[in-house]
């Protein structure tokens, strides 16, 4: 799955001790297949994300922000 500036995705947590992590792709630094994204997650940081075979997909649209 590709994404595109402003789009909001969910990275699944990789472990059970964890949970997933909310954000909005500021910057697509790289296409696919290789994809890179710069995402703003809703805890306040900002990160460049390379996600793994199905850990980043799209949020629900009636998915409110974490707080």
């Amino acid at each position: 799955m590709t994404f595109k500036v402003g789009d909001r995705v969910v990275a699944e947590a990789e472990s059970t001790e964890r949970v997933a992590r909310s954000g909005t792709v500021r910057e697509v630094l790289r296409e696919a297949p290789a994809a890179r994204y710069r995402i703003d997650w809703d805890d306040g940081h900002s990160t460049v994300y390379t996600p793994a075979a199905g850990a980043l997909h799209a949020a629900r649209q009636d998915a409110e922000p974490a707080r």
